[in-house]
């Protein structure tokens, strides 16, 4: 394994330990985990029995495990795990491709472009694919699909064969054809067995559901207070945004209104109709931003110990807040360096207003888009002389240029299918730049589960000002999950202040 495929800070046995019973890919490829009792060392998301702890050894690469005489899992197979070559060239393909399909159905795409994408023939990409999954691209693409048109079957009044639009499918009898072999009934007869909402022209409704339990008051909080005018709003029950997502040549807009529905255990995320030909780009999107595939009793357990700090700190459910659009939130992070949250919010307000698209909404407050990558490469002049008059001081003008180039360029590459340790080291190399703001993007732009922001005012002040070296120990024992207790320990201040 590479070096900087390993985790930020040297191994932690109780963090891996707690990772391993987790079973979280996000770890995958990060450690390795020798068993004495066995002689077999594995994947942190092994399927096999959790071994003891005591019984557990764990190592930055698979060639320390073998060289401290364990032999590789047959189930889990180590060869397998991100980072490793060149055995991990099927795997890391294979995930880079359901990573893609996941998120958007191809739906501006067809099989061979992906596999173009990924530099490699779409032979090639059918036969990593199936190495890695056991079944063909097709076969994962068709089930991605059938799933999202059965949600939209029983949630909304859609027309079938805007359904099967909106799932992907380019044909009606096709989609007819997969849903009865699928599911062994006609689309129009699933359809007639259920009674969906009633009709809406502008918008449709779907669920999206989590595992509880839901820290929703808090993460609603915590997009509130970093909201940006004219973009986003929260209400006392419900966050709103403006959406603009481009396919192909288009760019559609529209907006989504995210609620919590308790009784369900899901959200339920309110999308504009005019969304539709990019619906799974927003559901996947609404799903990072809210962190729905987290397991909180999992980041509980570890947190236990912060319990010492104040009694009570610790919140059920808590989540971390993801991002919707990485852009928007990595520039709003380099706006908000050295100056209070509300004066970055403003910054960003006006920088939406300035180069942010118009849209109309049901909303009085929404009536901006966020300027794209492409907006913002776009401007002449020097950046300083365009961005300056909105407030917006040199250093960080540049800043936000050079991030919106990186991105541009493919130099940097934000989301949950990145590899955190090589964007962060990526997102480092650009002006102005540091640890913190690469942290805080880590953690919500790559989903990056195990950062800390050791020099945020926030952490210090809730750490009731403890030196750095012992703030940085004692967070040592929520890895991996101290991207979860920093939201924590922001989360205090909120509460104590009310």
């Amino acid at each position: 394994m590479r070096p900087e495929r390993t985790l930020p800070l040297p191994l932690d046995r109780d963090a891996c330990y707690a990772a391993m019973g987790a079973r979280d890919s996000r770890f995958d490829g990060r450690f390795f985990c020798g068993v004495s009792s066995t002689g077999i060392y594995c994947r942190p998301i092994c399927r096999v029995k959790l071994p003891k702890a005591g019984n557990c050894n764990f190592f930055v690469s698979a060639a320390a495990a073998e060289a401290a005489g364990y032999r590789p899992c047959l189930k889990c197979r180590p060869e397998l795990a991100p980072g490793l070559a060149p055995a991990d060239a099927v795997a890391r393909l294979a995930r880079s491709a359901v990573g893609v399909i996941e998120e958007d159905c191809l739906a501006d795409r067809n099989l061979c472009e992906l596999a173009e994408s990924l530099e490699i023939s779409d032979r090639h990409l059918r036969r990593v694919f199936f190495a890695e999954y056991g079944v063909s691209p097709v076969q994962f693409l068709q089930t991605q699909r059938l799933l999202l048109a059965k949600s939209l079957l029983t949630d909304t009044r859609l027309a079938v064969t805007q359904v099967a639009m909106t799932a992907g499918f380019g044909s009606i009898r096709r989609f007819n054809d997969l849903f009865k072999k699928k599911y062994r009934l006609a689309p129009s007869g699933f359809r007639k067995s259920r009674q969906p909402p009633p009709l809406d022209a502008d918008a449709i409704v779907l669920f999206l559901a989590y595992r509880p339990p839901y820290a929703w008051r808090e993460l609603l909080s915590f997009l509130e207070a970093r909201a940006v005018p004219g973009v986003e709003s929260v209400t006392r029950d419900a966050y709103r945004r403006t959406v603009a997502i481009s396919k192909g040549d288009a760019v559609h807009t529209g907006w989504i209104s995210v609620a919590q529905a308790p009784k369900r255990d899901a959200l339920a995320a309110t999308v504009a109709s005019s969304l539709l030909p990019v619906l799974p780009r927003v559901l996947a999107r609404i799903r990072q931003l809210f962190d729905l595939n987290c397991d909180p009793w999992s980041v509980q357990e570890k947190l236990e110990t912060m319990d010492a700090i104040s009694t009570g700190i610790r919140v059920p459910g808590i989540r971390l807040p993801g991002s919707f659009d990485p852009f928007e939130m990595a520039t709003r992070a380099v706006l908000g360096q050295q100056i209070t949250v509300k004066g970055a919010r403003t910054l960003a307000a006006r920088l939406a207003e300035t180069y942010g698209g118009e849209i109309a909404t049901p909303f009085e407050e929404l009536s901006r888009t966020f300027p794209s990558a492409e907006n913002i490469c776009s401007l002449h002049a020097p950046i300083e002389d365009r961005l300056g008059t909105l407030g917006i001081i040199g250093s960080r003008s540049r800043s936000i240029l050079a991030l919106a180039r990186a991105l541009a360029a493919k130099e940097v590459t934000l989301s949950l299918h990145a590899d955190p340790g090589v964007q962060m080291r990526n997102l480092l190399k650009l002006p102005g730049f540091g640890p913190w703001t690469v942290n805080y993007i880590a953690m919500r732009a790559l989903g990056w589960p195990d950062a800390f922001l050791d020099t945020d005012f926030g952490v210090k002040k809730a750490l009731s000002g403890l030196p750095a070296k012992e703030a940085l120990a004692l967070a040592q024992g929520w890895s991996p999950w101290r991207s979860y207790a920093t939201i924590t320990l922001w989360a205090s201040l909120n509460n104590a202040a009310k």
